[in-house]
């Protein structure tokens, strides 16, 4: 069997056993161990020189291999183009979106550079997988290199139409270069689509063209069911649930989880949140909010203003209608285990997952996942989540709808059991023919089958 070499911006070492919730860490470190292989990526150290070689570490079949960034490629690479340019335009907020040219030539300097660490660790059979859009141009730098192996790339997050695409300058370059690969994953239909018409628009090559036409399929990612069920329905037991529910007294629990990111719409779901409050009074003392927010990229303006935003809105909402043995909402910018939430999850009675873009969301596969059958919870999720197309048995809203919104978190928290039983076994069906082996073994079968790229010459380097 071919090795399989994973590249993504960040690296979950092997014996890593607490996962970020939603993260797709499980199933690559799965893929990896069946296969054996490499993964590669960013150590996520920033240091004064970085070395042009990856630290290497291995662990039976697996081998990590990081390369750190100094100063200088970690602001035009990670926080200039990647999160200031790239993320903002992929979710449709233009007027957040960055543009600067040295960062979008660090971004391509930092792709070349670690192509060129990967290249001496390839061999001639392997394949590679390549994830997300920290790394779009890394097969056109490594076809440049004379790799000539079947090369995947799955994006992460959504992928914007044509007409937003062209807001960026320059996009022609992502363009031609995702011809470079073989085969390319995107999480929904429309987002594959969109890369289809944007393919079929861009008229200027730019550089060489390694294939005429690229693969370009869905492959919505899923969750290991089973056992996401299993571990919920032993972390509802522990310390930490435990406490969680004592501290309830027998009120519903409304759960969110989310990076601190303006793509999950927090703002707005508080607002939602206020509104069930002042619209549906019955609900007052009744219903606690829990959002668990970590704070990421703070080293980004939008995201400081984003958590002044949260801030205020949460302290105006509980000063409004708390009592002196009740808040409405508790907002955490802290890590929790991916356990912890598990049985987070389990204890609520609404998943609260109204991102206004978002590739996939895990959360909400989770929160369905961990539910007691006999008495689960009900999820309110975006109709801009991917997730949404499979999930359609859940109460699907537009969060820019704060009032409709509101009145779904009603319906939810006052839906009768059978109805609640019945939508679970619907939701839980549809997970479980999209799970995450589903999501794995289909993306590299389809690459599997795909013919190797032109215009390279195979490596013939050994790890």
């Amino acid at each position: 069997m071919a090795r399989l070499v994973i590249v993504s911006n960040r690296v979950a070492g092997p014996r890593e056993r607490t996962v970020r919730a939603g993260g797709v860490a499980v199933a690559l470190r799965e893929a990896l161990r069946r296969q054996g292989g490499i993964w590669f990526g960013w150590s996520g150290d920033v240091v004064e020189a970085a070395a042009s070689t990856p630290h290497l570490h291995e662990s039976g079949a697996v081998t990590t291999a990081t390369l750190d960034l100094d100063a200088r490629d970690h602001d035009d690479f990670y926080l200039g183009y990647a999160n200031a340019t790239l993320w903002p335009l992929f979710h449709y907020r233009l007027g957040l979106m960055d543009f600067r040219r040295e960062a979008f030539a660090g971004y391509l300097r930092v792709n070349e550079r670690f192509a060129a660490a990967l290249v001496p660790l390839l061999r001639p059979d392997d394949v590679v997988w390549i994830h997300d859009y920290h790394f779009i141009p890394l097969a056109a730098a490594l076809r440049a290199r004379g790799v000539a192996n079947r090369i995947g790339f799955f994006l992460h997050i959504p992928f914007p139409a044509p007409e937003v695409l062209a807001t960026l300058p320059d996009h022609e370059v992502l363009i031609e270069a995702l011809r470079a690969y073989d085969l390319i994953g995107l999480q929904t239909t429309g987002d594959a689509e969109a890369l289809a018409a944007a393919m079929a628009g861009t008229q200027a090559a730019v550089g060489p063209a390694w294939t005429t036409s690229p693969t370009i399929a869905s492959f919505p990612i899923g969750i290991d069911v089973d056992g996401f069920a299993e571990l919920a329905e032993q972390a509802v037991q522990s310390r930490e649930s435990r406490q969680l529910a004592a501290s309830l007294a027998g009120r519903a629990l409304v759960i969110g989880v989310d990076r601190l990111d303006y793509s999950k719409g927090l703002p707005l779901r508080f607002d939602a949140f206020e509104a069930l409050l002042a619209g549906h009074p019955g609900h007052r003392r009744r219903v606690t909010y829990l959002q668990i927010a970590p704070i990421s990229r703070g080293g980004v303006p939008e995201y400081r203003k984003l958590r002044r935003e949260l801030d205020q809105r949460a302290g105006r909402i509980n000063g409004r209608y708390s009592d002196v043995d009740w808040t409405p909402i508790r907002y955490l910018n802290r890590v929790s285990s991916r356990a912890a939430l598990a049985g987070y999850y389990r204890l609520s009675r609404v998943g609260f997952v109204t991102p206004i873009r978002d590739g996939m969301n895990l959360v909400a596969k989770e929160f369905i996942a961990a539910q007691d059958p006999a008495d689960p919870g009900v999820l309110v999720l975006s109709r801009f989540a991917g997730a949404a197309a499979e999930l359609e048995d859940a109460l699907i809203v537009n969060p820019m709808d704060v009032e409709r919104v509101a009145a779904a978190l009603d319906r939810a928290l006052t839906m009768p059991l059978a109805e609640r039983q019945e939508r679970w076994r619907r939701l839980v069906a549809a997970m479980r023919r999209n799970d995450e082996a589903a999501w794995r073994n289909g993306f590299l079968a389809a690459l599997d089958a795909a013919p190797r790229a032109p215009g390279g010459v195979q490596s013939s380097s050994a790890a």
